[in-house]
């Protein structure tokens, strides 16, 4: 079980690493929740944002 829940914690990080990659080859960004809770956004350069009003599209 353990093993288990070590893989699908490997393949969560890797996906999140694949993502920034993606990120930065086309000049965007990513949008995830951290550890707190607070959901941000993170460029390519590694400015992160948060995001105060997650349902608000196009500010």
């Amino acid at each position: 079980m353990l093993n288990r829940v070590q893989d699908l914690q490997k393949l969560i990080e890797l996906t999140g690493d694949r993502a920034r990659l993606d990120a930065k080859a086309n000049g965007t960004y990513i949008v995830y929740q951290t550890k707190k809770g607070q959901i941000v956004k993170e460029y390519a350069n590694g400015l992160i944002v948060p995001i105060d009003r997650p349902g608000v599209h196009h500010e």
